[in-house]
């Protein structure tokens, strides 16, 4: 916490715990909360103008000397990892929250080798979007430039604290993390982590801020900083994103539900089908990337639905059918209609059959949160009229849901997936995190 924050408020923080899963027990006015956040976003805004011009061998050294923290740091991130863990499982929070928060070796690694990947990609700024030459000789450039300052709000993922402080140097920009009590000991290692590997390139610090207090109350400071913080980007529950779509009064890049649909074409081929629904639903049930919705035409329903049924079962996936899919697969339950508009991030899909790829889209268009859907056919025009027809921020061919990611895109990391259709759309990753200036070039010209 900021030493001048500190002292203004010093009479309400006197019986602080120095246990900090336990600060949601105190509750800041809005009045303090908003002079908290006016100290992280005052710290971030004035390094905002370094980072802008920042050169692209220290943000990537300062990348690299932060994985290269990880690796060392090993031990003392599964310690402070194991304490939230342990946090979580006496709080009877649910399973899939608890693998989100989770981390283990290979995570860990993952993470670290995130950042190199962060690093590797090309620079995001100065890159020129466009250019052209007017006739009174002027010519004019688009060029991209950072956002500013990043307010990233999330939950269970410890991982988002170095994705999103990673992507926030490369692409220039100031980042404040605001995670939840529930991962605070991870976030506060991993964020010093990421400092130490600023400074020791020279880069400023705070241009990753950690909010260290978990006062609910910050939240909301964050959500009115208009002026100060540039975008929001929420990472985590529907009652979280609702809340941040809802209340904030700064642009917000961000998804409600990953509500994402597989389709089995009646040009399929059985094993792909097989195979895909079962990692597209299976693989992590509680990321939003997890199919919560199986569509198979009806002409080839009776070949293949029981196959990749007994698949889903078997790996102990629950089947919540319609009437058609259910005499084909009677170990269903019957689905209701919030089925089909129901995130389950647990391992539970919903099976309708529909009337070939028409049928298949007028289902997404209906229930589909806009976040990702793949078609599983040999049949290219089918293929083309799924890709082209269906509206979602991701669309894909004989592909697992689980494929979206921006990691898995080639962007190193992703701050998270952007349903909405202004700026980003898709995985957010460092070049969705810039803007762009116009830059126009002269020779003494005036308007007549």
């Amino acid at each position: 916490m900021p030493p001048k924050a500190k002292d203004k408020i010093k009479g309400k923080m006197k019986h602080k715990t120095k246990d900090k899963m336990k600060d949601n027990a105190m509750t800041l006015s809005p009045s303090d909360a908003a002079d908290l956040m006016a100290s992280w976003t005052r710290r971030a805004r004035a390094v905002k103008p370094v980072m802008a011009v920042s050169s692209e061998t220290d943000r990537n050294n300062a990348l690299m000397a932060a994985a290269m923290l990880i690796h060392q740091h090993h031990d003392e991130i599964i310690n402070a990892n194991t304490r939230d863990v342990k946090a979580a499982q006496a709080a009877e929070m649910k399973a899939a929250f608890i693998d989100r928060l989770t981390l283990d070796h290979d995570r860990i690694e993952a993470m670290a080798k995130g950042l190199e990947d962060i690093a590797a990609l090309p620079d995001p700024l100065g890159r020129v979007l466009d250019q052209w030459d007017r006739p009174n000789g002027l010519d004019i450039s688009r060029v991209a430039t950072p956002l500013g300052v990043l307010g990233v709000i999330y939950e269970a993922r410890p991982n988002v604290t170095i994705d999103a402080a990673g992507l926030a140097v490369k692409s220039g920009n100031a980042v404040i993390l605001r995670g939840g009590s529930s991962s605070i000991h991870t976030a506060t290692v991993l964020a010093g982590l990421m400092r130490d590997g600023l400074i020791q390139h020279g880069l400023p610090a705070d241009c990753v801020q950690l909010v260290d207090n978990t006062d609910r109350a910050l939240v909301g400071a964050m959500l009115a900083a208009t002026g100060a913080i540039d975008v929001i980007i929420p990472r985590g529950g529907k009652s979280l994103v609702e809340r941040v779509q809802n209340d904030a009064r700064v642009p917000v890049f961000a998804h409600l539900e990953g509500i994402c649909h597989v389709y089995i074409d009646a040009d399929a081929d059985l094993d792909k089908a097989r195979a895909i629904s079962l990692n597209a639903k299976m693989r992590r049930v509680g990321i939003c990337g997890a199919a919560e919705t199986l569509l198979v035409d009806r002409a080839v329903a009776a070949e293949m639905l029981p196959a990749i049924a007994e698949d889903l079962m078997a790996a102990g996936c629950a089947l919540r059918g319609d009437a058609d899919s259910r005499a084909l697969i009677p170990s269903a339950d019957a689905a209701e209609d919030g089925d089909w508009s129901t995130e389950y991030l647990d391992a539970i899909i919903s099976v309708r059959l529909v009337d070939g790829v028409k049928g298949a889209m007028a289902h997404i268009e209906r229930y589909s949160s806009a976040h990702t859907e793949t078609i599983i056919t040999e049949n290219t025009a089918t293929a083309e009229t799924f890709l082209t027809g269906v509206d979602s921020a991701i669309v894909m061919v004989n592909a697992s849901t689980q494929f979206a990611d921006g990691g898995e895109f080639g962007m190193g990391a992703e701050i998270g997936i952007s349903t909405g259709r202004m700026h980003a759309r898709g995985p957010v990753g460092a070049d969705q995190l810039t803007s762009f200036k116009y830059v126009v070039r002269g020779n003494g010209q005036v308007r007549p």
